[in-house]
């Protein structure tokens, strides 16, 4: 039995996509491998559209997290501080890469379940002019929360700090407002909401963030984000690629523009979760937050009384569905479902039919 996997990356893919990946092998160092990976920069930016002699799409082979890593540890200079804001696993982690490379950093932290407090941020960012970056997450898929970066973004553009924004979870799918949200890179991956695979991530990227880096030494060999671009753009690349996940990724991202784009895909999720969110409602299986604070990308619900996760998890599997974990805490109390990949309605329906006959 195929499974529908209702975790949060990797998804089931198209044929298209998947079929994709069984295109000639390629050389990096050849023209051929040079036009691919163009051809992917220049599409990435099509899907907010966004000026090629501003920003540059960054590519890398290495998971979200990498993409996560490269653009704290390429973008933040030694005369530099950011302030990290955390609600989630995802929040805490861009504060432990930064520990890791001896980052100069702050925190601002939340609770898991927290909505981030703007009040707290201003008053941060007033009394700390030493910062010159802000770094959070989008969407928090610790609890499907999606941040009010509107929010955010304008108390930061107030104190003109640039914002560093893990878009892993959300770039595809979640309105980016990248030059009104004073956004100066987004770390993102392919095997999100742009239906790829796993093994190639990406840093979306103002151009003139480079520029306070120049008195940095280079914190990183492989994931120095100055030296892919440097390399990118003479048609090169500073490592191997990997050849096959380009492929998909170039695939997928001429799907997504056939399909409508970052809007329809947007609402595409959200038909799909209100079945999901509808259905388990009447089942009283309830959602964790409210649809007005959560992500169209992932909502997470509480466990049904009197079963545990790993039941639930086995009784669906058996039926062809995977379902994901809460995190620390959490993991005894919820379980997450995410919309993302090749999915049909009548699948979703039949997996709200089969939580019925299990709980």
């Amino acid at each position: 039995m195929s499974q529908i996997l209702l975790n949060p990356g990797p998804v089931v893919l198209s044929e298209r996509v998947r079929n994709a990946m069984l295109r000639p092998d390629l050389c990096h160092r050849e023209a051929e491998f040079a036009e691919l990976q163009n051809t992917i920069r220049h599409d990435l930016l099509k899907v907010y559209p966004l000026p090629e002699d501003e920003w540059a799409a960054i590519l890398m082979t290495g998971s979200g997290t990498a993409a996560m890593e490269s653009m704290m540890t390429s973008l933040v200079p030694d005369h530099g501080k950011v302030l990290i804001i955390e609600n989630g696993v995802y929040g805490e982690r861009l504060t432990r890469i930064a520990e890791i490379h001896h980052i100069n950093h702050q925190t601002l932290h939340h609770e898991w379940d927290e909505a981030i407090d703007l009040k707290l941020l201003e008053d941060e960012l007033r009394y700390h002019e030493e910062f010159s970056h802000v770094a959070v997450v989008h969407h928090e898929t610790t609890t499907g929360r999606l941040n009010d970066l509107a929010g955010i973004a304008k108390i930061c553009k107030k104190y003109n700090l640039p914002i560093l924004l893990d878009g892993v979870s959300s770039f595809g799918a979640e309105d980016i407002e990248f030059e009104e949200w004073n956004i100066i890179a987004c770390a993102a991956t392919a095997n999100k909401c742009l239906h790829a695979v796993p093994g190639t991530s990406f840093v979306i990227c103002n151009r003139n963030a480079f520029e306070e880096m120049q008195a940095t030494p280079q914190r990183t060999l492989y994931l120095d984000l100055a030296s892919y671009l440097k390399n990118q753009d003479a048609n090169s690349t500073p490592f191997t690629q990997s050849v096959q996940t380009f492929y998909a990724l170039s695939e997928a991202l001429k799907e997504l523009q056939e399909q409508g784009g970052q809007r329809k895909r947007k609402q595409n999720y959200w038909d799909r979760l209100n079945i999901v969110r509808e259905g388990l409602e009447k089942k009283s299986i309830h959602a964790l937050m409210q649809t007005k604070d959560c992500s169209c990308v992932l909502n997470a619900f509480h466990l049904p009384e009197r079963i545990d996760y790993e039941t639930l998890h086995d009784a669906l599997k058996e039926n062809g569905f995977v379902i994901y974990a809460g995190q620390g805490s959490l993991s005894q109390s919820i379980f997450r479902i995410s919309c993302m990949g090749e999915i049909k309605e009548e699948e979703l329906l039949r997996f709200v039919s089969i939580m019925g006959g299990i709980v």
